[in-house]
């Protein structure tokens, strides 16, 4: 049986270097992109999935048509928003809110594919990609 894989934000950058990794002669991947022009590159190699990352239907939606395809073995939390705020400058609730959507799609993933690798009794890997952002201060990069 064929391995299934889910990446979030597997469009473009690293997350369609990630998506090219993963498909192989068997494997099988799902895609999550807000964008479905960003999947264009995939032809009908990929699954897309269209819609926010951050969101429990769109996660299980994903979930779902990577089990009818394979073996779900592993979930790439890769979705971003790339807006710079800081706290000098922008509001609080404008920060907690680019915070947020950063961090609910990797929340929202991990729980989505632990319930799934659980209810399976199959072993699966979940990665949460971040930047070099999240090692060292860059100015306006705090979401």
């Amino acid at each position: 049986m064929a391995l299934s894989y889910v990446v979030t934000g597997g469009g473009r950058g690293i997350g369609r270097g990630i998506v090219e990794r993963l498909l192989g002669r068997e494997n099988v991947v799902v895609a999550v992109e807000r964008d479905v022009e960003a999947l264009e590159w995939a032809g009908g190699r990929v699954i897309p999935v269209l819609g926010d990352a951050s969101a429990e239907a769109i996660a299980e939606e994903a979930a779902d048509l990577a089990q009818q395809a394979g073996t779900l073995t592993g979930w790439v939390n890769n979705a971003a928003v790339f807006r710079d705020a800081s706290v000098h400058s922008d509001s609080a609730e404008c920060v907690v809110d680019l915070i947020t959507a950063n961090l609910a799609p990797a929340v929202v993933g991990c729980t989505t594919a632990v319930r799934r690798f659980l209810a399976a009794e199959t072993p699966g890997a979940i990665v949460n990609i971040t930047s070099h952002q999240a090692q060292r201060a860059v100015p306006g990069a705090l979401p």
